[in-house]
């Protein structure tokens, strides 16, 4: 098999991306295949795979696999990622409509590289006694911390993906701390099984929580510092949820290649 490839980052959370347009024998089911180019050792390397294909109705669809090799649900750093290379295979719009495992997004690209997403309106947070719960387009789980640096992100937080709650389907783990910049965050993503530098829809969750954790309404922005670099998250937060959702950064290319297998 030869497969014409690019990757891009976004934050530091990478991907390994391929142009599916036209009939491309992509072979969603190769598990293994996909977990193959995803390693760090073995393969490319890379936190997942995403697969950009036609659609008839929008500019284009978007197909996420964990880095074990398993389709997901929604990326939102992949899916900014997504828009940056249908720039550059030459799919150009002022306005992006794309179509992802959550549903229809909106994508603009912004001067000095930047990539804003419009992320699914988000209706409910589950308010825990040490935690909040909420689908950004992915289950996640945030816990507020005072000292971030002191968390012992991959442990504690399978403690939570591995519970008797969340072990057959399971959930990202966010670990936050707010400070009067904005917020810092580390996540532990399902399906990689490990802390990522930077979870899109890790940084929106960490977001709702924190405005739902203040009581503030009205339009909001939120700077999020993950560990691979500063997402900022627009919304809007009304009577009824959270709507009118932007996740804002930087989406980069890093390399392009060939996979001969």
């Amino acid at each position: 098999m030869q497969l014409n490839f690019r990757k891009y980052h976004g934050a530091g959370n990478d991907f390994v991306l391929v142009d599916a347009r036209r009939g491309l024998a992509f072979p969603r089911t190769g598990t293994a295949l996909i977990a193959r180019l995803c390693d760090r050792h073995f393969g490319i390397g890379a936190d997942g795979l995403i697969l950009l294909e036609d659609h008839e109705e929008y500019d284009f669809a978007m197909a996420y696999f964990n880095s074990d090799g398993r389709p997901s649900t929604m990326c939102g750093n992949g899916g900014r990622c997504i828009v940056a290379f249908a720039r550059d295979l030459g799919i150009e719009r002022e306005t992006y409509r794309f179509l992802a495992a959550d549903g229809p997004h909106l994508a603009r690209l912004l001067p000095g590289g930047e990539v804003a997403l419009q992320m699914s309106d988000v209706a409910a947070i589950e308010a825990g006694e040490d935690f909040y719960f909420l689908d950004t387009g992915s289950p996640h789980y945030v816990r507020f911390v005072d000292d971030l640096d002191g968390v012992a992100v991959v442990a504690d937080a399978r403690k939570i993906r591995y519970n008797d709650r969340f072990r057959a389907e399971g959930t990202n783990v966010n670990f936050v701390h707010a400070t009067s910049a904005g917020l810092r965050i580390a996540t532990y993503e399902r399906g990689v099984e490990d802390e990522t530098l930077a979870c899109g829809t890790g940084v929106t969750a960490a977001a709702l929580a924190a405005a739902a954790r203040g009581g503030a309404t009205g339009r909001q922005t939120v700077e999020v510092q993950a560990r691979g670099g500063n997402l900022r998250v627009s919304f809007l937060r009304a009577t009824d949820g959270f709507q009118d959702i932007w996740l804002i950064g930087p989406a980069q290319f890093v390399f392009s290649g060939v996979w001969f297998s």
